[in-house]
């Protein structure tokens, strides 16, 4: 089942209120998905803890063959 660019920014705001997030979708098909997540609670993290805490957000949705998420090309980082 696939998942809408709403519900990915949804789970990761919830995380990240502040956040300043970007959702493209890459195939148009709901399954494969680029998002840029720029967020002050980044600063001094290196880009594992980053895209770890992002991808805690995304509460399982990327688990498995079977997770609504099929590929999600990360992005993120501390404001300039």
């Amino acid at each position: 089942m696939a998942i809408e660019a709403q519900e990915i920014e949804e789970l990761i705001r919830d995380s990240f209120p502040d956040a300043a997030i970007t959702i493209t979708d890459l195939a148009g098909d709901g399954n494969h998905y680029a998002a840029e997540v720029v967020d002050e609670s980044f600063r001094g993290k290196n880009r594992v803890q980053q895209q770890r805490a992002v991808y805690a957000a995304l509460k399982g949705k990327m688990d498995g063959p079977s997770g609504a998420l099929h590929a999600l090309a990360l992005t993120t980082k501390a404001p300039d």
